[in-house]
């Protein structure tokens, strides 16, 4: 009888999938996340009416939201760094979950815009814990679809959004019910994801020693390969060219997306005669092409770089591609008259921008282990400037040309931004800070 060692015995277990589960589980709060803030704009027609709110005031309550979320993007990754991700994780779903459902009992635009600052404070710091779990969890070759899992939560949370809150009035009969039923899911989901998530695998019961191993082993290899003599003051990050581009690279793809996903709705409905199922039905596509298509963007990315392919090739030749097809898809919208066209370019313009998810893996590839968080709140905060003036550009846009022609060359405009930013990012240097 042959003895089998302890070495072989543990060779021979297979490693646990504890660190895909987590983020399995962050797809799934990333895209309760998107229903919660979508829900404004699916209801925005009937609280338009109900409230008899102008094209201009509707902007500035879209846009709302986003003022208290990008404020509280660094200090949501400063408190990621510090505190670890998992309590800042559970904490902000629990309170953006109680804000969510607090909308439902507004009588005026105030109090709505109220309750949209405080979701978008509550909501801030899940990008940035969430950046802050895959640097943790994840080897280098796997970040672009622990990235991608990650954001790939906001396509499919405005897909799904765009479906659950229409079907909610439908059956319901109220927006406001619907809000409630959101929210109160919300706070379970915030739950759940204390009782699951940690801070690493040694504290987590259902990680075995071959998968503890296999994520120390990448990591200490990272971690020997940072630069020495760090400076520790972060605010020496913003003198480097690649921090910059990050943040204006994500800043063009948000003005796109968030540009969509807070006017898309209205303009389906009133530029092109959608009614609300119809409307339900092509967010619908349109949203999960764009999750469809991030997936295949953060799959594509770590196979290619465990074929041996340089991170600077990869990911400019991925944002490359992304920034110019959605670009040409989104311009041409304007020019076409057929309903399904204009769905069949809008789906186009998503499932190739959605690629951009992969930048949920640059905070990791510039910064050293304690300032991951960090330069991830700085990204978002640069994505956040323009959740917060795109809604009211479009909405004055609309109001002053009576059409949504120009607001679809502005999007254009924008993913020219990020052709030029996402290639100027040099993604094999970490910066010493």
């Amino acid at each position: 009888m042959q003895s089998t060692t302890p070495a072989a015995a543990s060779l021979a277990v297979p490693r646990s999938s504890v660190r895909w589960k987590i983020f399995l589980m962050m797809l799934c709060l990333v895209a309760i996340n998107y229903i919660d803030r979508a829900s404004l704009s699916v209801a925005m027609p009937l609280i338009a009416k109900e409230f008899d709110l102008s094209p201009a005031m509707q902007g500035l309550i879209l846009s709302s939201f986003f003022w208290t979320y990008a404020f509280m993007q660094v200090p949501g990754g400063m408190l990621a760094d510090k505190y670890k991700p998992r309590i800042v994780i559970a904490t902000a779903t629990v309170f953006w979950g109680a804000f969510q459902a607090l909308a439902a009992v507004c009588t005026n635009s105030t109090a709505l815009l109220l309750t949209r600052l405080g979701l978008g404070a509550a909501e801030a710091p899940i990008y940035p814990a969430g950046g802050k779990l895959n640097a943790i969890w994840m080897t280098k070759n796997e970040r672009g679809r622990g990235a991608t899992l990650l954001d790939g939560g906001a396509p499919l949370g405005a897909a799904l959004g765009s479906l659950i809150i229409a079907g909610l009035i439908s059956e319901l009969g109220s927006w406001r019910m619907s809000f409630v039923v959101a929210g109160v899911g919300t706070v379970l989901a915030g739950a759940v994801a204390w009782w699951y998530i940690r801070n690493s695998p040694r504290e987590h019961q259902g990680v075995n020693e071959q998968e503890a191993r296999h994520i120390e082993d990448a990591l200490a290899q990272e971690h020997s390969e940072e630069p020495a003599n760090l400076s520790g003051r972060s605010l020496d990050f913003f003198k480097y060219r690649s921090v910059w581009c990050m943040a204006i690279s994500w800043m063009c793809f948000n003005a796109v997306f968030y540009g969509l996903l807070t006017w898309m709705p209205t303009y389906l409905s009133r530029a092109r005669g959608f009614d609300l199922k119809q409307m339900g039905g092509a967010s619908f596509t349109i949203f999960f092409a764009g999750f469809i298509g991030e997936m295949i963007g953060g799959w594509i990315a770590d196979k290619w770089k465990e074929a041996g392919g340089r991170p600077n090739v990869v990911m400019r030749t991925l944002f490359g591609i992304a920034a110019v097809v959605s670009t040409v898809s989104i311009f041409s919208v304007a020019y076409v008259t057929d309903p399904v066209a204009v769905v069949v370019l809008l789906s186009s313009t998503l499932f190739f921008l959605r690629w951009c998810g992969l930048f949920w893996s640059v905070p990791s590839m510039l910064g050293t282990r304690n300032k991951v968080g960090f330069l991830g709140g700085v990204m978002n905060l640069g994505g956040n400037i323009a959740g917060i003036s795109v809604p009211i550009i479009v909405g004055l846009i609309v109001q002053a040309t009576g059409s949504y022609f120009l607001a679809l060359m502005f999007f254009a405009v924008c993913g020219v931004g990020l052709l030029l930013a996402s290639t100027n990012i040099d993604y094999e240097k970490k910066i010493p800070v």
